[in-house]
């Protein structure tokens, strides 16, 4: 028999658990879905599978400990800066570099295999759970699962992804000197993980890439300074993207005290701010700690 108490997630599946782990799968694939109109596939995201099937476990399996297992995937899988990475082109030259501007602009039938299949299989196993009060925990846990990941293989391949601009200051040209000046003004965003990291040497601010996907740079300054600096490379040159993992240097000096850097992620409008801050070594005797 099951409960109807949804507190009480050790003595069963209660409805309104069931109809809020269902909201929870449509809100993961309404994310799917919208990261690939921006040609976006997951990455982290996919920890959000697991994560909702420990936590519809937890109740058929009476183990309570999986509910909060799963509910920290699904806080992973929607915060982590990687959830969501580029996908590869397609249509590339057969011979010679891939074209990073020939993105598809339909439906990729030819991935539509592995999708259809996972469906029906999904659809298959939850005809087969007809009676709930003999439900089987890994039938129901397998149906979800071929549920989830089809769906969200069937949105990457369905959805049409957004052609990269060809304008100045789009995401595959970068920005041009008018957009990277206006960008020191506009409003910006700062992302509650972030997409940057800073490290200090003698060199300067060692600025690395973070995100798991490019960046496309429009300038820096110190904290505390009305300055607008373009990023370098650690060999001199300007940066105006900087790839994940790649590395940029910013020639602070001993006496700044932090730095501000104005960039975007590919294929999102607006622009993102950076903020680091630390304590000068010259006023390193008087930092007071909390």
């Amino acid at each position: 028999m099951l409960s109807a108490d949804l507190l009480d997630v050790g003595a069963g599946l209660s409805p309104l658990l069931a109809v809020s782990l269902a909201l929870l799968g449509a809100y993961w694939l309404l994310r799917v879905g919208r990261a690939a109109r921006r040609g976006l596939r997951p990455r982290a995201a996919w920890w959000g599978v697991p994560g909702l099937l420990l936590m519809l476990l937890a109740p058929l399996l009476d183990v309570p400990a999986l509910f909060g297992v799963g509910a920290g995937l699904l806080l992973l899988a929607e915060f982590l800066p990687a959830a969501f990475v580029p996908a590869a082109p397609v249509d590339a030259p057969p011979t010679g570099a891939p074209d990073r501007n020939s993105w598809r602009s339909g439906p990729a039938w030819d991935r539509l295999g592995w999708p259809l299949v996972g469906l029906t299989l999904g659809a298959g196993l939850l005809l087969a759970l007809r009676d709930p009060a003999h439900l089987n925990p890994l039938t129901l846990s397998v149906a979800a699962a071929a549920l989830l990941m089809s769906g969200a293989g069937l949105l990457m391949a369905v959805v049409p992804a957004g052609r990269p601009s060809a304008r100045p200051g789009s995401a595959a040209a970068g920005f041009d000197a008018h957009a990277r000046w206006q960008t020191r003004w506009n409003h910006a965003v700062t992302p509650e993980w972030p997409d940057l990291s800073i490290t200090l040497s003698e060199r300067g601010a060692h600025l690395r890439n973070v995100s798991g996907r490019p960046l496309r740079l429009a300038g820096w300054s110190p904290a505390g300074m009305n300055a607008w600096l373009s990023v370098r490379a650690v060999s001199g040159e300007t940066v105006l993207e900087l790839r994940d993992g790649q590395e940029a240097l910013l020639p602070v000096t001993a006496q700044d005290r932090g730095v501000r850097v104005w960039y975007a992620p590919l294929r999102v409008e607006g622009a993102h701010l950076f903020r680091a801050d630390w304590t000068p070594p010259a006023d390193a005797a008087k930092r007071v700690l909390n």
